[in-house]
């Protein structure tokens, strides 16, 4: 708990299971908090994570948040968090029973990451409720991989190789669920280096002009393929990054308003707070005051 009340957030990297297969593990949810506890870690504390984290419940309900939108999983739901975004267990673990399978960049060869789109940007809802035959595939997917994970069978090498192969069957079915895509138009190879070139520099510049200059692309050729597949124009997505940013730092750490603004590139104070204003409706400092009053 810092100064202003309201937890900084962790930033979690991926750490293998003692005595499990390396590069995933897959846990159900006393699992999960076991595995937190192990690592000095409050299951139910934001967290920052480094990897993806896939959650599906069984049977209850699991209130969560991903970057300070509220969601309620039940019954055959999945939600996807990926690498960078702010994780937190709102509910306690004990209201329901499902599984978690955790995996870092990386783990997933190149055609199956290509093919699931990881290097795309987050879908807008990481929440997501299959139906009927997709249901039930990716429930016995899923006690598949979890009885393998925990029961090895042949040799290690074999046996690592089997959980990566479930593991990225089951990606590939989340992530060509209805609804789970990003998009994908003409305008995507554009939009993949913009939005990568945003990520790497959003706190430098703010500016469509520049992202086109270094690109090689006009700013209609990269606002109209952003529009195209993320439903929105280049200006809005990269300020949406921005205040994305803005609003994690706000909440997780007690940096003050004209050091966020510094660090996300802003000029100075009362250009930052015009901005936060202007996009939120309301200034960084109420912000601030009404999330950590939500979270106590």
């Amino acid at each position: 708990m810092d100064r202003n009340g309201h937890r900084d957030v962790t930033e979690v990297p991926f750490r293998p299971s003692v005595g499990a297969p390396p590069g995933a593990a897959v846990l159900d949810f006393p699992g999960l908090a076991a595995r937190a506890h192990s690592h000095g870690l409050d299951v139910h504390a934001p967290m920052r994570l480094a990897f993806h984290q896939l959650i599906t419940v069984r049977s209850g309900v699991l209130r969560c948040s991903v970057d300070f939108t509220e969601y309620e999983l039940t019954e055959g739901g999945w939600m996807w968090v990926r690498p960078g975004q702010i994780h937190q267990f709102r509910s306690a673990l004990g209201t329901a029973e499902g599984t978690a399978v955790l995996f870092p960049p990386g783990y997933l060869g190149a055609a199956t990451a290509a093919a699931a789109r990881l290097d795309r940007p987050a879908p807008r809802l990481p929440l997501m409720v299959p139906e009927g035959a997709e249901a039930e595939a990716l429930r016995s997917l899923v006690d598949l991989l979890e009885n393998e994970y925990r029961t090895m069978s042949g040799p290690l090498e074999a046996h690592i190789e089997v959980v990566r192969h479930l593991v990225a069957v089951l990606v590939l079915r989340l992530a060509h669920l209805p609804g789970a895509a990003s998009g994908d138009t003409a305008g995507s190879e554009a939009f993949r280096r913009f939005q990568q070139a945003v990520e790497r520099d959003y706190t430098r510049t703010h500016r469509v002009e520049d992202y086109a200059a270094r690109l090689g692309y006009s700013v209609r050729t990269l606002t109209r393929a952003t529009r195209a597949t993320a439903g929105c124009g280049a200006k809005r997505f990269i300020d949406d990054r921005v205040l994305l940013e803005a609003k994690r730092l706000l909440v997780h750490t007690d940096l003050s308003a004209t050091a966020i603004g510094e660090r996300l590139g802003f000029p100075d104070a009362t250009v930052f707070t015009k901005f936060f204003r202007r996009r939120s409706g309301e200034t960084p400092a109420g912000f601030r005051a009404r999330a950590s009053g939500a979270r106590r």
